[in-house]
């Protein structure tokens, strides 16, 4: 048995960095186990860094074949993560998020088969979303109670409710939030804890003297809800123009998991595809310039590359936010870190 396990659940390249630096600078001694539910981000894991790390199925997306394929599957994946974590004393559960069920009902359904006296949850970075709170509407307070019916037929299904944030930054089973290093945030302040900078700039990497080159930061935007397809058409054709007359010629595109169709990309862009996280390669690689719209990648971008790289944001003026204080606050977060943003 382990006397302590610091369990991981992540769905992005950047909570996977986020769980790394967890493991190596908070974690020290502790069996340390990852889970993936978003099947993008497998190929970016090493498997050497983990004690224990498998693929879990999202029940919603992934049911079992069959009737109530959900609840099934959501069982087989307390099972799964059982088998994973194995007994220990203490049980650390990290996640961007705790009111989606799928994440929910491990917070008491694994202690139990775990063997476990002690519980705590702790929450993962997710980018610029985790600079705001984002406070439970009294529907969603009630849906918490409707889910909490499905321990009728399965008693480990016992959904946790709450109140406040709804990642989960109020609740008492919370007691620390990571944050991001140089961005803000509305977290209890008893709670944030900064991590490390989630990666080190290589220091020999230089913007060279031969052709320019850029790389454009793809998103979902009209797929999002973010922007109308005419206004994405414009942002695109600026960010080609902008580039145009600084005489970059070489232009690289990434697009984003959630981006199948490539919004953002033109006919003469190179789509790039990595084996390792974006924020990793822009650590590593020079460019003269990256741009996009409101990536989490351009902070991270801002934050590692050479001064004489330009990090630039398009197309504020079309983002549809959700409100003028997010706008407000994404901006301030932009711009304190350094990135130039047009349209604002």
């Amino acid at each position: 048995m382990s006397d302590r396990v610091a369990l991981y659940f992540v769905a992005s390249p950047l909570q996977y960095l986020a769980a790394r630096r967890i493991a190596e600078n908070f974690e020290p001694g502790a069996r340390q186990v990852l889970v993936c539910y978003k099947r993008g981000v497998t190929p970016i894991i090493k498997q050497t860094d983990w004690d224990a790390a498998g693929y879990m199925p999202w029940p919603r997306w992934e049911p079992l074949p069959g009737p109530f394929g959900r609840l099934r599957r959501q069982r087989e994946n307390i099972r799964l993560v059982a088998d994973l974590v194995g007994r220990c004393k203490v049980l650390h559960i990290h996640s961007a998020v705790f009111d989606t069920e799928a994440i929910n009902y491990f917070l008491r359904a694994l202690p139990p088969r775990c063997g476990a006296s002690e519980m705590h949850a702790r929450i993962l970075p997710d980018g610029i979303i985790s600079i705001r709170r984002y406070p439970l509407t009294l529907a969603k307070r009630f849906l918490q109670y409707v889910r909490k019916l499905r321990q009728l037929v399965a008693p480990e299904l016992d959904y946790w409710c709450f109140s406040g944030d709804r990642i989960g930054s109020d609740a008492p089973f919370c007691d620390r939030v990571y944050v991001l290093p140089g961005l803000p945030h509305e977290y209890p302040p008893a709670k944030a804890v900064v991590l490390p900078p989630l990666v080190e700039p290589d220091p020999t990497r230089v913007v060279g003297d031969g052709e320019p080159t850029a790389l454009v930061i793809g998103q979902p935007l009209e797929g999002a809800g973010l922007m109308k397809g005419t206004d994405r058409d414009a942002v695109s054709e600026e960010i080609r123009a902008w580039l145009a007359a600084r005489g970059i010629t070489r232009i690289f595109y990434k697009g984003h998991p959630k981006d199948p169709s490539r919004e953002l990309n033109q006919p003469a862009y190179e789509v790039v595809n990595l084996d390792e996280p974006l924020e990793v390669h822009l650590a590593r690689t020079p460019y003269n310039a990256v741009v996009g719209v409101r990536s989490s990648a351009l902070l991270f971008a801002r934050q590692t590359a050479p001064a004489s790289t330009k990090v630039v944001a398009f197309g504020w003026d079309r983002v549809r936010f959700k409100s003028a204080d997010e706008k407000r606050q994404m901006l301030e977060a932009f711009r304190t870190t350094g990135v130039d943003v047009h349209g604002a």
